[in-house]
């Protein structure tokens, strides 16, 4: 028997994720403590609440670890802070070399999600260590609204008719890192998948957006905001997006509707449309479509690329095999596009 007692507050350890799991919550005090982040694979380490208070749990050995795929000493994890359109501040990880040269050659990949309330965290990325960091390029991740950085707010201050707040937000870190000379428009690309296929699709398509970029890679996308709701899992996502069936398409759903935003007379940078002929949640007629339109487009005919596996879901790949092969694609295309 007993009362709890505050021994304090713990404040994490940097930029890396953390979570806690009670060993006996009946019995002691102890916990299982697992820590992940950019350069450090999942560690399963045992601790206690008084001894993570101190903070010596990251300084310590851990019990088991997943292994290292690549090389992390002369990597440094930083976060800044751009000022968004309407004045917020948004957050980003930016993770290069130590000792960066700010003079604006850096390869630089900006990759962004924005939807749902799902926060873009520090994890282990043993694909793209290997086919990014080690090469010399330099990772943005960046926690635009629509995302849970901050919570329920953070989110619906993206929903709807708000969803340009997102796109805003990834357009106001693509300039604050232009700015910081981390790197120049030729040398940046953007990258997202599923919900942040639609953000870099809005990217490719918005005045501002396809000046900031030199290469897209659009994973699993929605493009056609139009339909998208008419689509397999599409329906469920009108709480996001809005109905296309109501005024929510002429007041504000066209607006970021990519696949009817190509315009004749804007000039595109390169871009890499990748699909699943088996996505069972977002139909890969989103990105056939987009393509075909960009195929008949007077400049992107050249610089439009598109790979539809047979295979796979809303992953895009069945198997590792799969896997490896379009991240072999997709990071290829980039290293090509942006440093030629």
């Amino acid at each position: 028997e007993g009362t709890w007692q505050s021994l304090g507050s713990f404040s994490g350890l940097g930029m890396e994720s953390v979570s806690l799991q009670a060993v006996d919550s009946d019995a002691n005090d102890e916990l299982w403590v697992t820590i992940q982040g950019y350069t450090r694979p999942t560690s399963l380490y045992l601790s206690s609440a008084p001894e993570l208070l101190e903070g010596n749990v990251a300084d310590s050995a851990p019990l088991k670890s997943l292994p290292s795929f690549f090389k992390a000493d002369d990597l440094e994890v930083q976060q800044f802070f751009a000022e968004s359109l309407d004045g917020t501040k948004v957050p980003y990880f930016q993770i290069s070399k130590k000792g960066l040269c700010l003079d604006g050659s850096n390869v630089t990949l900006l990759y962004g999600y924005g939807g749902f309330e799902i926060s873009l965290t520090p994890v282990y990325p043993a694909a793209r260590g290997l086919a990014w960091f080690e090469q010399g390029g330099v990772w943005i991740d960046a926690n635009i609204r629509g995302g849970g950085e901050y919570g329920p707010r953070w989110h619906q201050a993206a929903l709807k008719a708000h969803r340009n707040k997102a796109y805003e937000d990834f357009e106001a870190v693509a300039e604050d890192i232009i700015r910081r000379k981390v790197t120049s428009r030729d040398k940046l690309g953007a990258m997202g998948g599923s919900n942040g296929g639609l953000l870099v699709g809005n990217m490719l398509t918005r005045p501002k957006g396809n000046t900031l970029f030199g290469g897209i890679v659009c994973q699993v996308p929605l493009l056609d905001m139009r339909r998208f709701s008419k689509l397999l899992a599409g329906a469920s996502w009108m709480g996001e997006y809005g109905d296309p069936d109501t005024d929510d398409w002429s007041e504000f759903l066209h607006k970021y509707s990519p696949y009817h935003n190509v315009s004749t007379e804007a000039t595109y940078p390169q871009a890499l449309f990748v699909t699943s002929t088996k996505d069972d949640r977002v139909h890969p007629g989103h990105a056939r479509k987009m393509v075909a339109k960009l195929s008949g487009h007077g400049t992107a005919k050249d610089t439009t690329y598109y790979y539809e596996n047979i295979e796979g879901g809303h992953g895009g790949a069945a198997d590792n095999k799969q896997m490896a092969f379009m991240k072999t694609l997709e990071y290829s295309f980039l290293w090509k596009t942006l440093a030629p």
